[in-house]
């Protein structure tokens, strides 16, 4: 089964983009101008919190990723409680990050550089 696809704006961020320039630059996405914004004021105090962590954490959402965020954040606010959160709720979480590229191995697929690496050394070889 073939990997899904990198969204142009993860590939922006993580320098995938650069990498492969031919792969992103004839692509058209849809462009969505609003930011992820400020959570839901229904939202309980503790999944508003988990919700800007999530938005500090994964700087490419907006506001398409929404209803994701509100999933993830309703499950990390529990977490971040310390109720009990039962494993059903961490595979959603778990889902929800992949959705939205947010797990490591989404950040390896898009070629992250780990610890803020500027430049592999072996590049210039290559």
């Amino acid at each position: 089964m073939a990997r899904p696809r990198t969204p142009k704006a993860k590939a922006t961020v993580t320098g995938a983009d650069k990498k492969n320039k031919g792969r992103f630059e004839e692509r058209v996405e849809p462009t969505v101008s609003d930011d992820l914004g400020e959570p839901p004021a229904w939202m309980p105090e503790g999944q508003q919190l988990a919700w800007r962590t999530i938005a500090k954490e994964i700087p490419w959402l907006n506001a398409s990723h929404r209803a994701l965020v509100e999933i993830a954040s309703y499950v990390r606010g529990r977490l971040m409680a310390n109720e009990d959160v039962g494993v059903q709720a961490l595979n959603l979480l778990r889902q929800c990050l992949g959705q939205m590229g947010a797990t490591p191995a989404d950040a390896s697929k898009a070629g992250a550089k780990p610890g803020g690496e500027e430049e592999d050394p072996a590049d210039k070889y290559f």
